[in-house]
């Protein structure tokens, strides 16, 4: 179980696509105080947990409701999860500077900045894959984990950004993308090959 929840942890975690999230906070909150930047920190985590659980929760609804196969959503994450991780090996950024007024915790923040359509989907999968009480909590505090840390980076986002600059962020969003990839990959593998063994 330890195993499981270090491998929940770990492709949750890229999944998250932190160091673009990080990029994207820092430049969405330019013209906010200390004060400001923490509570939106704490309000944009606690918004991707309340997302996260309904999603992963929503899991086998979803494909009864559309009889939809959980190999053939694994393919279509995948495709979404490779376009990301194109978008973050490319350099795609959102480097807008936000209005104090407006609250951007949940949106764009959360959603989709943080939760977007391929995290979606791959906590749908995760969702639809657990068996058993013992292994969905594992997932699940694997995934709250994953979250947490992406939570504390926000936290000490001015920090972290004078540690490893704006250079370094960019190299490990890019690095973050290639994860991405290998994910996309093996997810579309275990996809077909679910159906070819039909």
């Amino acid at each position: 179980m330890l195993t499981l929840y270090v491998t929940t942890f770990l492709k949750f975690f890229f999944l998250l696509t932190p160091f673009f999230v990080l990029s994207t906070f820092l430049a969405m909150t330019r013209n906010f105080t200390a004060a400001e930047r923490g509570l939106l920190a704490v309000k944009t985590t606690g918004a991707v947990l309340i997302v996260a659980l309904v999603i992963f929760g929503a899991g086998n609804f979803v494909f009864q409701v559309f009889g939809i196969t959980l190999d053939a959503f694994r393919i279509g994450t995948g495709v979404l999860l490779f376009l990301t991780a194109i978008q973050l090996v490319s350099g795609g950024q959102l480097d807008e500077a936000a209005d104090e007024d407006r609250d951007i915790a949940v949106v764009p923040l959360a959603i989709p900045v943080t939760v977007g359509p391929a995290t979606t989907g791959a906590l749908l999968v995760m969702g639809g894959e657990a068996h058993g009480f013992t292994e969905l909590v594992v997932i699940l505090a694997g995934i709250l984990s994953a979250i947490v840390l992406v939570g504390a980076f926000l936290l000490g986002s001015v920090h972290l950004e004078r540690l490893v600059k704006r250079q370094g962020l960019v190299i490990l969003s890019k690095v973050t993308g290639l994860i991405l990839a290998a994910l996309a990959a093996q997810l579309i593998m275990v996809g077909v090959q679910a159906f070819l063994r039909r």
